[in-house]
């Protein structure tokens, strides 16, 4: 997969069939609009296409409003590598570009940039300067522009009960494996690694401090989860604490990995963390060998839910 940064910069010879959208989460409802759209392009010898924006539309039309994506664009660019897509253009979002009409949005972007020959779109596409225009409009473009509009009918979407809104819902609940369930793969997070409290250490469980980076990113319930990473490419499992450290009374919420039988540095590198399993609820400990005792019974009924195809690195 290529990712092209402007709608500006597509090879305009590549013949493509597109899908248009947010796909926060490259959850099982988009991966199979995006089966159907790499199928259709291998059968018809088209680029297969995603167009999908950046800043998220709400972030620039609805500043007010708190976003929070299961992905930052630079997780969805991973997740979609894997995906088989040929190109994922991303086009700088702004409020000129959101006054587009729909004849100037399909002519200019979908036709004369894109090189459309066919689109891939759900049964309630909106479009075009306040989404004003409809599924039923841009099979009209289609007439005119001389290119096909494959719908994704309504019972094809909600047959995989899968939506991003009830994968926020898990992932807020500490439901994670729900969440992975709706999502046909790990819930991950991302960050570089900064210096911390050293606490973790003095406890002999040494931690990678995670800074998220991105304020937009959902941040799942306060607790104990099962983790693994990828780290010099080695799989390492690990349990991560997402919480404000009650024992210590600390004021600013952190996210805190220990990684099982690892020694490596990773501070001021970037690490993607797949969430696998909730573990417990976050709580405040009488004493400091209260919480040390609780920490061991935690790396054990971690180490116990390795999978079996990962026994070597318990």
């Amino acid at each position: 997969m290529k990712t092209i940064h402007g709608i500006e910069n597509f090879p305009a010879d590549e013949a493509s069939i597109v899908t248009i959208g947010t796909f926060d989460g490259v959850h099982l409802g988009h991966q199979q609009i995006l089966k159907q759209l790499i199928d259709t392009s291998r059968k018809s010898k088209l680029k297969s296409v995603l167009l999908t924006f950046f800043p998220h539309p709400r972030m620039v039309l609805q500043p007010d409003i708190s976003m929070r994506l299961i992905q930052t664009i630079q997780e969805r660019e991973k997740a979609l590598q894997k995906t088989g897509l040929d190109y994922l253009v991303i086009h700088p979002f702004s409020t000129e570009f959101s006054r587009l009409s729909a004849d100037d949005y399909v002519k200019q972007i979908l036709v004369e940039q894109l090189n459309v020959r066919k689109v891939v779109v759900g049964y309630d596409h909106r479009f075009g300067r306040n989404r004003t225009a409809s599924l039923e409009d841009m099979y009209h473009y289609a007439d005119i522009h001389e290119f096909e509009v494959i719908e994704i009918n309504a019972e094809k979407i909600e047959s995989t009960a899968v939506s991003s809104t009830k994968i926020r819902k898990a992932i807020d609940e500490g439901n994670i494996e729900l969440a992975n369930t709706y999502l046909g793969h790990s819930f991950t997070i991302e960050g570089m690694v900064i210096d911390g409290d050293k606490r973790g250490r003095e406890l002999s469980y040494p931690t990678a401090n995670i800074d998220l980076q991105n304020p937009h990113k959902i941040v799942p319930k306060q607790g104990v989860y099962l983790v693994k990473s990828n780290l010099e490419d080695r799989i390492i499992y690990g349990m991560m604490n997402i919480g404000t450290k009650p024992t210590f009374n600390a004021a600013m919420p952190s996210i805190e990995v220990h990684f099982f039988d690892w020694n490596g540095n990773l501070y001021g590198q970037a690490v993607q963390v797949e969430l696998l399993k909730w573990v417990r609820e976050e709580r405040k400990f009488n004493t400091v060998e209260e919480l040390q005792t609780q920490i061991q019974a935690d790396e054990q009924y971690c180490r116990s839910s390795i999978p079996t195809s990962h026994l070597s690195y318990k």
